[in-house]
């Protein structure tokens, strides 16, 4: 599994750049991503894939150690769709 690092150590290879300089230029991606999505927008990344915000409804559920039903609360999550031309080149 690739984490931060290793995409920080990728960009910084391919673009010719310190790893200081790799590591803003990420971490500013991931800030803008994040605000985007804060305000429900959608985030396009021509071929990689989009995020968009989902809203879940509250609904009723149960404690598996009691048994009694609770409320869950609504709330939001992101979601990603891989684009195409990545979905292909996978398989």
């Amino acid at each position: 599994m690739a984490g931060k690092a290793d995409i920080v150590e990728a960009v910084a290879d391919g673009a010719g750049l310190s790893k200081k300089q790799a590591a803003d230029a990420v971490q500013s991606l991931i800030d803008s991503i994040s605000a985007h999505l804060q305000n429900g927008d959608r985030v396009q990344l021509p071929g990689l894939g989009s995020f968009s915000v989902s809203h879940r409804a509250g609904r009723m559920g149960r404690n598996p150690k009691t048994g009694e039903s609770i409320q869950i609360a609504a709330s939001n999550g992101v979601r990603f769709k891989v684009s195409r031309p990545l979905k292909d080149a996978l398989n």
